[in-house]
């Protein structure tokens, strides 16, 4: 479904707009989110995005394909003014992808969103997509991966970003980094900011994608509205 502005009941959890560009799948998102504590809600709607505590960017399939759907609704305009504002903003999956400069796939060479430097290439292993469970070294400080460390997440990929090149300099904080390792090491989620990322799909990852999604939530209340 998709949600505007509404009237009735105030909810007093907090909000999260899960944007809706024509990306697939996004509906287990949503029910994930609930699940963990959110009013979720599918929108495209810039009014209610913008009283969102948080937003959700969602991505599935290729790379190209999701930039092109996120350009043509202007979902990637959505996305530079909420972090302009410092307003939290979660990508999974392909939602991670697109965060960077560009993205590499079969000789198709797409320009990405640059919130990150560095590029999205194929994975170096025996056997492609990279599919199912998978453990993380959750990076130093994480937020997202608070009492969850050692847990398994549910990856289904090809393509990843494979370094992190982005330099940050006092005061501003270290982002905290977590790799995972399948043929080679490659970024598993990202926390910078009010930018955060996972490349596995928490919505998919059991109890402890809802963990997962929990922590994120827990740290909306600490946004300004």
């Amino acid at each position: 479904m998709s949600a505007g502005r509404e009237t009735g009941a105030v909810s007093e959890k907090p909000l999260v707009a899960v944007l809706d560009y024509g990306s697939g799948n996004v509906h287990s998102a949503v029910k994930a989110l609930a699940a963990a504590g959110a009013d979720a809600r599918l929108t495209a709607d810039r009014g209610l995005i913008d009283d969102a505590h948080g937003l959700v960017v969602p991505g599935v399939g290729a790379f190209q394909a999701v930039m092109q759907a996120l350009r043509a609704s202007r979902g990637d305009e959505i996305i530079d003014r909420r972090l302009a504002g410092g307003r939290p903003v979660l990508g999974i999956c392909v939602g991670m992808q697109v965060l960077f400069e560009r993205g590499v796939e079969r000789g198709v060479d797409t320009e990405g969103m640059g919130e990150w430097p560095g590029a999205v290439t194929e994975l170096d292993a025996p056997v492609l997509p990279h599919m199912g469970w998978n453990t993380v070294e959750a990076g130093a400080g994480s937020r997202l991966f608070r009492g969850i460390e050692h847990e398994r997440f549910y990856f289904v990929h090809s393509f990843a970003a494979q370094q992190w090149l982005l330099d940050v300099q006092p005061p501003f904080p270290e982002p905290a980094v977590t790799w995972c390792t399948y043929g080679q090491p490659f970024l598993a989620a990202v926390e910078n900011g009010p930018l955060s990322a996972t490349q596995f799909h928490p919505e998919k990852s059991g109890d402890a994608g809802i963990r997962l999604l929990a922590n994120w939530i827990d740290g909306l209340g600490r946004a300004t509205l």
